[in-house]
């Protein structure tokens, strides 16, 4: 029975001790390697494709794209903007008419939606556990936490006769 590394409860012996200092000399080879052949490369006027596949090859942009948003950890935020991008279908046209999404928080899970009036917000605010549902099913488990429902959206009324004191207009009864 021979083993790769030291039998765990025993002092290392001779042939560990060989083992390991064999296999560190054949990395730092490696990367001795490696580092000379970028330098030649460098010489002869950059970097040039050889016969084997290598991460200089070419590649078809959905592959570019689907690399770049994984190294930059950007699947939950773009798969968030493929829903915003999909919300009639998600909601339904008539919701999709009066109920906007905004922007996603993505620290708190939050998906944020405007509402053209409190009728409507009222109806999201209804819907929303199933909507969370449905979102999640879409996008992973735990994407969306919540849905938090803006309050309808129009300039201020700053003047007439039915205008109380402090009162911002139509959006201040929303709640």
């Amino acid at each position: 029975m021979t083993t790769d590394g030291p039998v765990p409860g025993k002092e290392p012996s001779g042939v560990d001790l060989a083992r390991v200092a064999l296999r560190a000399a054949k990395e730092a080879a490696r990367a001795r390697g490696e580092a000379t052949q970028q330098r030649k490369q460098a010489r002869r006027g950059g970097l040039r494709s050889g016969a084997r596949a290598d991460g200089r090859d070419p590649m078809a942009l959905s592959s570019a794209i689907n690399r770049l948003i994984t190294e930059r950890g950007w699947e939950t935020p773009a798969a968030v903007g493929g829903v915003m991008g999909r919300w009639p279908e998600i909601v339904g046209d008539d919701l999709a008419k009066h109920c906007v999404p905004q922007r996603y928080d993505e620290d708190e899970r939050v998906l944020v939606v405007q509402c053209d009036s409190t009728a409507w917000a009222t109806q999201l605010r209804h819907l929303a556990p199933a909507l969370v549902a449905r979102l999640n099913e879409d996008l992973g488990h735990g994407t969306v936490r919540m849905i938090k429902v803006l309050n309808p959206g129009g300039p201020p009324r700053r003047y007439g006769p039915l205008r109380a004191p402090g009162s911002t207009g139509p959006g201040d009864t929303y709640g």
